[in-house]
């Protein structure tokens, strides 16, 4: 079960933030949490007359954007909105200053996922965010829905397996979205293809040269590893199936996504640790730039998502 109490999302009045917004609100609704919404503002210079009117008429526009998107949900009392707007040298670190000063749950923001000199510019705050969050950070591709009344709908949640203690809490939290989102779920494995040079000696050019039935095998670790992490009275009545692919996780989790028609993926990291985590977190920065479906990236080590089980 899922205990969120707190939502952030940042704002910059950009269509991909506006489709941020409405994940946002309807995560909001669901769960009960107070929304933050919150527009970061990169400045060099003191807090004058002129800067903090700036900034009243930011919140104002902040306000009517918001309750043009969802008026009925915010007047009707059904998200309750806290409104800030935050300055640093950078947007991430206010982002970040602003969720560990309000013991923030969860972040939901839009990225851009380009590629190249303008992802480096667009892509690199909500980067930065979901490296160094101490939250879990649900980030959202920007489309041509961006102004839709509702978020389009969650029906499979996917959830990439490499059988490490990563991958087991990120699919309890997946089978926890799962059911307030009454959606389905799906767990990928992909066996990397790539060899040590060591192994051309002998000739080896494939993992099915080393093994012809690997992928029958990790098959049956798959389901067992799925089935062991879901056994468990609140997860009984959950659809799952499962995959496995021989490739380059990287590139793989979001093509498949795709062909499975997954609507929303889910991976875990460490909390806060000055960088990457190597191979994993690597991948999980390759598929949050490139995959076409919102990420819930959560943090093994971070604030958790999920309630406290009774003892």
């Amino acid at each position: 079960m899922l205990d969120i109490d707190r939502i952030l999302v940042p704002r910059d009045f950009s269509s991909t933030s506006d489709r941020a917004v409405q994940y946002a609100v309807d995560w909001a609704r669901r769960t009960g949490a107070t929304l933050h919404v919150v527009h970061a503002k990169v400045l060099h210079q003191n807090l004058d007359n002129e800067v903090m009117q700036e900034e009243r008429e930011t919140m104002e526009r902040l306000r009517k954007r918001l309750r043009h998107l969802h008026g009925d949900a915010v007047t009707k009392g059904e998200v309750v909105l806290e409104e800030a707007v935050v300055r640093d040298v950078a947007a991430a670190p206010a982002i970040l200053d602003y969720a560990d000063e309000h013991d923030i749950d969860l972040i939901v923001m839009g990225t851009h996922g380009r590629r190249g000199m303008r992802r480096m510019i667009l892509g690199s705050v909500s980067e930065e965010v979901v490296r160094y969050a101490s939250c879990a950070v649900l980030t959202v591709r920007g489309g041509p829905a961006d102004l839709a009344d509702a978020p389009a709908p969650v029906r499979t949640i996917g959830v990439p397996i490499d059988f490490s203690e990563h991958a087991r809490e990120a699919l309890h939290h997946a089978a926890a979205v799962a059911k307030l989102l009454e959606a389905d779920l799906f767990a990928h494995h992909v066996i990397e293809d790539t060899l040590h040079p060591a192994f051309y000696v002998g000739g080896v050019q494939s993992v099915h040269d080393i093994d012809p039935d690997i992928e029958t095998k990790a098959q049956k670790k798959l389901d067992r590893f799925v089935g062991d992490a879901l056994d468990a009275p609140m997860h009984g009545d959950l659809a799952v199936r499962t995959r496995v692919d021989v490739g380059r996780a990287s590139r793989l989790i979001p093509k498949v996504a795709e062909e499975e028609e997954v609507d929303l993926i889910a991976m875990a990291t460490h909390g806060r640790t000055g960088g990457t985590d190597f191979k994993l977190g690597s991948v999980i920065e390759k598929v949050v730039r490139h995959v076409a479906c919102p990420v819930l990236t959560v943090k093994v080590h971070g604030r958790s998502l999920l309630a406290a089980e009774p003892a």
